[in-house]
């Protein structure tokens, strides 16, 4: 099984602090969708976290949604939030802080609300989701989203072509992220799933902008050395015949979910405790 590097996250997206704001044009639009669906949601959070804030592009959208709302923003890479206050400031009711997702540094049942933009997929499902399970109140909310499995497959066959090594993270089915949230205990998940497709005119422009906003092979099992010219440039020709029209495309496969806290809590053996006191003789 390949497992991600924790050090390898943090060190790529301290990296691409300083550029990540200037190719994150899905990461922004996916964000508004996700912050758009709480129109649908009755909650009133006191404290809502983002997990994975990044540059802090959601952070002002969500107080100007939820005004009475205390905001927090943790991300696992130190640098990506100073690049959110510098670009953002500080606002009242609002804190920024690092942690990693798996490992918040947080009491349990402290947060109303956990909204998560495309980062779920630089952590292990079932660790990041009973996290945040412990730390939300009962009756609270996780909102969302995160890559499925047709995210960068044109990369992930190209590569495939020219050596067995992998290249490209495999990304978690719908189905799978769904079966996740059971798991750790959360109650009525939603999914659905959504695609886009971004164009480049070459390859060297794909692989820039996955650079600059900090898609790096992160495995620990990752190949460490160069990549050789002849191996490289069997790669682009593999990846090449996916053109058309003039311009190549990179897919990415987006899965919005949300899931609440169970009104009853689950016990080890996945039954519901009910306490005696709440059940009532039906006439």
């Amino acid at each position: 099984m390949n497992e991600l590097s924790r050090a390898a996250v943090r060190l790529a997206f301290d990296r691409a602090a300083r550029t990540y704001d200037e190719s994150a044009v899905l990461q922004r639009t996916v964000a508004d969708q996700l912050i758009d669906r709480f129109q649908w949601l009755r909650v009133q959070p006191r404290v809502i976290l983002d997990v994975g804030a990044g540059t802090g592009y959601a952070l002002p959208h969500l107080r100007k949604r939820f005004r009475k709302s205390h905001v927090i923003g943790c991300d696992i890479a130190p640098l990506m939030l100073k690049e959110a206050k510098r670009h953002c400031g500080l606002w009242r009711r609002s804190t920024l802080f690092a942690a990693d997702g798996e490992h918040l540094p947080l009491a349990s049942q402290s947060v109303d609300c956990i909204y998560s933009n495309l980062s779920l997929q630089w952590m292990d499902l079932d660790r990041a989701f009973a996290e945040f399970l412990r730390v939300l109140r009962p009756g609270g909310v996780l909102t969302f989203s995160t890559f499925g499995p047709d995210t960068l497959k044109e990369l992930r066959a190209a590569w495939a072509i020219v050596d067995a090594r992998p290249h490209v993270h495999p990304f978690v089915d719908m189905h799978d992220v769904g079966d996740a949230l059971i798991r750790a205990g959360f109650a009525d998940p939603v999914l659905d799933v959504e695609r886009f497709t971004l164009t480049y005119g070459t390859v060297n422009e794909a692989l820039h902008d996955l650079k600059r906003i900090g898609a790096h092979n992160a495995f620990k099992s990752r190949f460490t050395g160069l990549t050789g010219k002849a191996r490289y440039r069997s790669f682009v020709a593999a990846y090449d015949n996916y053109r058309s029209a003039g311009r190549l495309p990179v897919t990415y496969e987006v899965v919005y979910g949300q899931a609440w806290y169970p009104a009853a809590p689950l016990s080890r053996d996945g039954e519901v405790d009910v306490p005696v006191a709440s059940l009532t003789r039906r006439r």
